[in-house]
């Protein structure tokens, strides 16, 4: 059986539009301005962005929760972002589509903001 991490990533309507047309299974690629692509490691912290930037920016927000191969995620180091309890992994934007390979099972919506 392979091990996976639990990761959470909060999107907006673009973005879930984006995720739904692949069946679910993969991000899409990051723009030329998002060299990063940054799973959270709570949804704590998803929801916080969801309803705190995503909201704001684009009228809703959305927690998406999958798994990924541990395998995979333990070349990357977890990155403190402004607090201990802000979290994430950073994976370059050129490794988005291994990352998606590494994505175990589909993406699924857990918290839509406004509620």
């Amino acid at each position: 059986m392979t091990e996976t991490v639990t990761l959470w990533r909060p999107v907006g309507p673009e973005e879930l539009k984006l995720i739904k047309d692949t069946d679910w299974r993969a991000y899409p690629p990051r723009l030329p301005e998002q060299p990063i692509f940054y799973p959270v490691t709570t949804e704590e912290y998803a929801v916080k962005i969801a309803r705190d930037w995503n909201v704001p920016a684009s009228g809703s927000g959305f927690v998406t929760k999958f798994e990924v191969r541990k395998s995979f995620l333990d070349k990357y180091d977890i990155q403190e972002a402004g607090g201990r309890e802000h979290l994430e992994y950073w994976i370059p934007a050129e490794e988005l589509s291994d990352f998606n390979a590494a994505i175990v099972g589909q993406i699924e919506v857990v918290r839509t903001f406004p509620e």
